[in-house]
């Protein structure tokens, strides 16, 4: 067999945020100047790099886990023409990294997509797998990505078909290509696979196109004056030729917004809402709806505009402070897995195999986070899901812990009776922070603990946050 190896660049992790400042003038553009314009070529890999400089392949940081040695082109084994682009993907253990992946990059002046419709490639694996894919992917902006989490590979060539939910917005784009792939389909085993006749098309047989936000569902929220809210389960759905629907994640300035009542709440091209004021006559809500291209996007936000004082720790409706983590996984006696999950357009906490977990925002391991000072809120809200059978005699134990990694460190506990909880639905919670019984002070809590009677193993939370009674 023989192989090569392309050439390729790191991405190195941000340290800071990068922010792009757009200044403007006011001369405008004379009638007689032309806009520029941009390849293309819809071309990426046919045989070789089309348009493309050798070091077009730039990887995920190997400070992540990422392995870069496992990318390179394969004259053997090719779906058509003479070379292919191969991909061994590592045991989790491998010393190198155990994970691959990265983005194809034009490193010139990036491509006008606009006339394509879809970005199409063949491929095959040593044994089948699921792999993650996508587009528009830069490493700067990432303004226009496109991805699919779980694309199945099968051991004989296949074309893919991954649609562009609006390519007039791809007027320059230089993310050309996107993948990851670890071992978690295959048990661990390390395998390969193969990409051939990668490239962007306009195919003109794709129908049905249904564009979603908030996982297609009508929700509402709450916010205070001057916070923001994401809109987030950002999808889009189009049936292929074959008469098979794919969905994949689009990024939000795909999207065009709208706001039924802009006095009180905007939202711009990044999909976030922001609450503006009060409004009118009384009307203090505005519903935030989508589209696509002219088409509508199933789901919608009616958002609410409040005057509460709330320190959010998870929540889809206020803006949350920063956390360490949702679980701060203590060994060797903890067993609890799981952490933030988007459930259908919702942000929520999974946990499984729970016997207990902490939500932690003290700054574990030099993070900066601060702990909060709830000494004017006067009770926390919280709801619990219980993903199995509840037993009367079931319980979960809540800790909040102030100032706990000091010697003068408290704690307050709350308990919440299996009677007081529903299996599969969810159950809303608002409780004194005067019925944490020991919480003498609350001016540094670092730590929200819950503990189970161990037949309690499947809880979602949600919308945990602090708040002071008017």
């Amino acid at each position: 067999m023989k192989n090569k190896n392309l050439k390729y660049s790191i991405i190195l992790p941000l340290v800071g945020l990068i922010s792009i400042v757009m200044i403007s003038c006011e001369r405008g553009f004379s009638d007689d100047v032309d806009l520029a314009t941009f390849p293309t070529n819809g071309d990426i890999y046919i045989d070789d790099p089309v348009g493309l400089t050798d070091e077009f392949f730039t990887s995920f940081d190997p400070a992540t886990g990422a392995n870069t040695n496992g990318f390179g082109t394969d004259n053997n084994e090719v779906y058509e023409g003479s070379s292919s682009i191969r991909i061994d993907v590592p045991a989790p253990d491998d010393p190198n990294g155990g994970y691959i992946g990265g983005i194809f990059k034009d490193r010139g002046e990036g491509r006008d997509l606009s006339g394509y419709d879809a970005l199409t490639f063949w491929a095959k694996a040593s044994t089948s797998a699921t792999i993650e894919v996508g587009f528009g992917s830069d490493f700067i902006e990432d303004k226009y990505a496109v991805g699919v989490s779980d694309l199945v590979l099968s051991t004989a060539w296949k074309k893919y078909i991954i649609p562009i939910p609006d390519p007039s917005k791809l007027v320059q784009e230089r993310g050309l290509f996107l993948f990851a792939a670890g071992t978690q389909s295959t048990n661990g085993a390390s395998y390969s696979f193969w990409i051939d006749e990668l490239r962007f098309e306009s195919l003109g047989t794709l129908g049905q196109p249904r564009p979603r936000i908030l996982g297609g569902q009508d929700q509402t929220a709450q916010a205070n004056i001057d916070t923001s809210v994401p809109l987030i389960g950002l999808t889009y759905t189009a049936n292929l030729p074959d008469g098979q629907d794919i969905t994949v994640s689009a990024a939000p300035s795909y999207f065009d917004y709208e706001t039924s009542n802009p006095f009180v709440a905007s939202v711009n091209d990044l999909g976030i809402v922001t609450v503006d004021g009060p409004g009118q006559g009384g009307d203090n809500t505005a519903v935030i709806t989508a589209s696509i291209g002219g088409i509508s996007a199933e789901g919608s936000l009616t958002i609410e505009a409040v005057d509460i004082d709330v320190i959010s720790i998870f929540s889809d409706v206020f803006a949350n402070v920063p956390v360490d983590n949702y679980n701060g996984f203590y060994e060797p006696f903890q067993t609890t897995l799981g952490g933030a999950v988007n459930e259908n357009g919702n942000n929520i906490i999974d946990y499984t195999m729970l016997n207990f977990v902490a939500i932690e925002f003290y700054g574990r391991d030099g993070s900066d986070v601060d702990p909060i000072d709830a000494t004017d809120m006067t009770h926390l809200h919280i709801e619990f899901r219980v993903n199995e059978t509840v037993d009367a005699s079931d319980y979960i134990n809540m800790e909040l812990h102030n100032n706990f990694t000091l010697p003068n460190g408290i704690s307050g506990s709350f308990q919440i009776l299996g009677t007081e909880l529903l299996s599969n639905e969810w159950v809303e919670f608002d409780i004194p922070l005067s019925s944490f019984n020991g919480l003498t002070s609350r001016d540094a809590i670092g730590m929200m603990l819950f503990v189970t009677d161990n037949n309690i193993a499947n809880l979602s939370i949600d919308n945990i946050y602090f708040y002071a009674e008017n």
